[in-house]
């Protein structure tokens, strides 16, 4: 007869397997500045463990150009990921980005035009148009399927690994701009985040 013993480690073994990494639960995160007032476009990212799902997301991979201003504000977008940039405008754009590992200019395309890009390296792309200036925005490119950012109400719910221990929370206004959060234990209560907000236009 077989060692009951090691056939219930190669039972266990094969669960761990079949099952993949650990379980997720939701984590909301509350981001408000030094005032209390609750913080749009924060960034809350965990880095990806093994077996973690692809990176992927729900929302548009795009940079809108209307009115004069790129939106959304900061967007989130995976690595590797071709982003779109259309112009609704009347006037034409000329986007570009001077960020180390993301660098790429679009040159002037007017409106119902759309060009696209992609963006390799995780880290920042800051936006900018050469034309008007005051268009400024952001894209926050992720190796990890664990990021979203905070709406007007400063809140977002992430569904995390029980093993996560530590998130990142980072806005382009915030000094400095990224902060490290130790996640708790228990994940019932909302993790509180303060950040040092500079005044910005966008």
């Amino acid at each position: 007869m077989k060692n009951p013993s090691k056939m219930l480690t190669a039972l266990a073994t094969f669960l761990c397997v079949l099952i993949g990494p650990a379980t997720a639960e939701k984590a909301t995160f509350m981001v408000s500045d030094a005032s209390g007032n609750p913080v749009k476009d924060a960034v809350v990212m965990v880095a990806a463990e093994p077996g973690a799902p692809p990176v992927t997301f729900s929302w548009p991979l795009e940079m809108k150009q209307e009115n004069l201003t790129f939106a959304p504000y900061v967007l989130i977008v995976p690595a590797g990921a071709d982003v779109k940039f259309p112009n609704f405008d009347k006037v034409r754009h000329h986007v570009y980005s001077f960020s180390k590992g993301n660098k790429f200019e679009l040159k002037l395309y007017g409106k119902d035009e759309s060009r696209s890009v992609k963006l390799e390296k995780a880290g920042i792309a800051a936006i900018g148009c050469n034309i008007h200036d005051t268009m400024v925005a952001y894209i926050r490119v992720v190796d990890t399927p664990y990021a979203a950012k905070t709406g007007a109400d400063g809140k977002v719910v992430l569904d995390l690994p029980t093993s996560a221990k530590i998130a990142t929370v980072w806005h382009p206004d915030a000094l400095p701009t990224e902060t490290k959060v130790i996640l708790p234990a228990a994940r019932t209560v909302p993790v509180p985040v303060t950040l040092k907000i500079k005044k910005h236009e966008h």
